[in-house]
């Protein structure tokens, strides 16, 4: 029996969009499943441009954030050449971590082709894990109105 999760709204949403290459799709035409991941970092590395938290910012405050939880549901699949749209959406919490949500949609009939989430952690430059909130990180919250 699957549980049924609990959506949460979004703080900070972006959207980019991507076309796939030959090299995404596997044997069978359509992109490989691995590839979705990929398709998830290009719309962090999208959000993080947009609003200010992309990873050198992060690292040259000091810390890393690496992803410790991965789900992907797949729904439709994409073809060679085909644009998708990546959103992703910020989820707020109070705990030191990083977490986003994603719906990968594909442009012409703007049908989910997969959905998913990461959260991410803070180390410092150690590689210790940051328990509290860094202040840089805390900061960026202030400016953006999250609570």
């Amino acid at each position: 029996m699957r549980r049924k999760k609990t959506v949460q709204p979004a703080a900070l949403t972006d959207r980019t969009s991507l076309r796939v290459r030959f090299s995404e799709v596997d044997s069978m035409q359509i992109v490989w499943h691995g590839e979705y991941v990929r398709y998830f970092e290009d719309g962090r590395e999208a959000f993080g441009r947009r609003y200010g938290l992309d990873y050198m910012s992060i690292y040259r405050e000091g810390f890393m954030v690496p992803i410790v939880d991965l789900a992907c549901q797949f729904k439709q699949p994409l073809s060679f050449g085909e644009e998708a749209i990546v959103e992703t959406r910020y989820i707020a919490c109070d705990a030191a971590k990083i977490q986003f949500e994603y719906t990968i949609y594909r442009a012409s009939d703007q049908r989910i082709v997969a959905t998913g989430s990461t959260t991410q952690v803070f180390l410092n430059a150690a590689k210790e894990l940051e328990l509290v909130n860094p202040p840089f990180y805390q900061n960026w919250k202030k400016r953006w109105n999250i609570l």
